[in-house]
């Protein structure tokens, strides 16, 4: 079974699932670029869905893609991708 975080990306295609990160329910947002890079320490997608809006993902809210979803990008990856990323994410949500 697929682990699939808050954004609706899929744990187990992340190389740093169970490496450096249990998946981003386990550690309730704290991922380890979070805790790096991030003023609260938590993915800030994280915080809005399941903190601020109680929300089980992002797939229940009705801004899908907001603009944390659209801002928050790896820089290791081209805009193309990261378009695609979203669609195929937002796909992913809709359908649990």
């Amino acid at each position: 079974m697929k682990n699939i975080a808050v954004c609706g990306l899929v744990c187990q295609e992340c190389q740093f699932f169970n490496e450096t990160c249990q998946g981003c329910n386990e550690v309730k947002g704290k991922t380890f670029w979070a805790q790096e890079i991030m003023p609260k320490k938590v993915c800030p997608i994280f915080n809005c869905a399941v903190n601020d809006k109680t929300y089980r993902n992002c797939g229940e809210c009705s801004q899908l893609p907001c603009n944390i979803f659209n801002e928050l990008k790896d820089p290791n990856i081209s805009d193309e991708e990261h378009e695609r990323s979203i669609s195929d994410r937002i796909t992913r949500l809709k359908s649990k």
